[in-house]
């Protein structure tokens, strides 16, 4: 290997916590227990960590530096990022970076959340204003008229089902399929079969979202560890390439989107796609951020796999389910299997044991490339990581 290449960076561990209902866990012990797995996997002791790249929910108490502390890690490079659920993908931008340009020689990325069991069922309220609070910033314009996650990508699904004759039909598909990859997941929050007639049937939540279009809330925490391929020779684990990373943003607030059928993700997925070299006809498997159905079908058209107002059409048929041409969230995804705030870790977890070949019942042959496209905020914001079992 030429001296230029041994930093290149790879990712050596991987690790998941006690999940999806897990009320003996709080924030700081699901972020704990997925870090721990995730050295046992690498073969590493913690304080081979130098580098720590976390972050939280609004109102958690687990940010970067407290857990930190809490891990008990001495890092010379740290990083914090809040945007949302693709804040991950951003952070695996920033932790190859740092890795690349010797700021840390082995990097952390972890995040816990006991979302569920904190919850219970008072999460999904659609209004800014609580008890008559005041509400500042750039979101108290939107305050007043009750916009919310919910009916924030609501609009999104009508306005594309107005201009490209998208139906609640062919949304469905996704969560179908969603549903039946979960079934071969024993660790997913719901496996029971599910039929488009299942999706139509179940409640309105915002029209036009019915339930099933809806990620679950759960508990759980992932961890994925860093470092450089010269490292990566020694360890338990082969290494996982990290061959393209870029993120770019929009938005945050939804009356500033400039087009509620096209997200960020039009921009940083070509982007990663140059780095590795690869265009979304190379890769095996597709880790999309599956809050809503329509987020799904948004990161499919402007990641490429299908020109943008054919998603609708693309996904017919079963073309996300096992068996069919495009292997999406094989773990379930959030749709069906795990969303415990902010799932962007979970996807480059997915898809690292799909290149290692570990996915059991749901692995797809030979897979050798994956890409995994995290959205935050209000389809605000987005990046992607193009990862491959083979060198660059």
């Amino acid at each position: 290997m030429a001296v230029s290449d041994k930093r290149t960076p790879v990712i050596v561990g991987i690790g998941t916590s006690d999940a999806p209902k897990a009320p003996h866990l709080n924030d700081f012990m699901h972020e704990a227990q997925a870090t721990q797995r995730a050295l046992m996997d690498a073969g590493l002791e913690k304080s081979a960590i130098d580098g720590f790249f976390s972050s939280m929910m609004p109102g958690g108490m687990n940010d970067p530096i407290t857990m930190a502390e809490y891990l008990g890690i001495d890092h010379r490079a740290v990083g914090g990022t809040g945007i949302g659920g693709a804040v991950f993908e951003f952070m695996t931008q920033h932790a190859i970076a740092a890795i690349r340009d010797g700021q840390c020689d082995t990097a952390l990325v972890s995040y816990g959340s006991a979302l569920l069991t904190k919850s219970g069922r008072s999460l999904g309220t659609t209004s800014m204003l609580k008890d008559g609070e005041a509400v500042s910033g750039p979101q108290q314009f939107e305050a007043p008229f009750g916009p919310g996650i919910i009916p924030n990508y609501a609009m999104a699904a009508r306005r594309h089902m107005h201009q490209y004759g998208t139906t609640s039909e062919q949304l469905a598909e996704i969560a179908v399929a969603a549903r039946a990859w979960a079934a071969m997941n024993p660790n997913a929050m719901y496996r029971k079969p599910l039929t488009v007639e299942d999706v139509l049937a179940s409640r309105m939540i915002a029209d036009p979202l019915h339930l099933f279009d809806c990620c679950v809330i759960s508990d759980g925490g992932a961890a994925m560890i860093i470092t450089t391929a010269e490292r990566a020779a020694d360890l338990r684990q082969p290494p996982i390439y990290v061959l393209g990373a870029a993120g770019s943003q929009t938005h945050w607030n939804i009356s500033e989107m400039p087009d509620f059928t096209t997200t960020a993700a039009a921009v940083c997925g070509p982007r990663a796609f140059a780095q590795a070299g690869l265009g979304p006809d190379d890769m095996d498997t597709v880790h999309l951020y599956d809050s809503f159905t329509i987020t799904a079908l948004l990161l499919l058209e402007d990641l490429g796999f299908c020109p943008k107002g054919e998603g609708g059409r693309f996904v017919e048929g079963g073309c996300l389910a096992p068996g069919g041409s495009l292997a999406v969230n094989t773990d379930g995804g959030g749709l069906s299997a795990l969303h415990s705030g902010m799932r962007g870790l979970f996807l480059m977890v997915e898809a690292v044991k799909q290149l290692r070949g570990e996915a059991g019942e749901s692995q797809i042959p030979d897979a050798r490339f994956s890409v995994a496209c995290g959205s935050g905020g209000s389809l605000s914001g987005m990046a992607a990581v193009v990862l491959g079992s083979e060198a660059p």
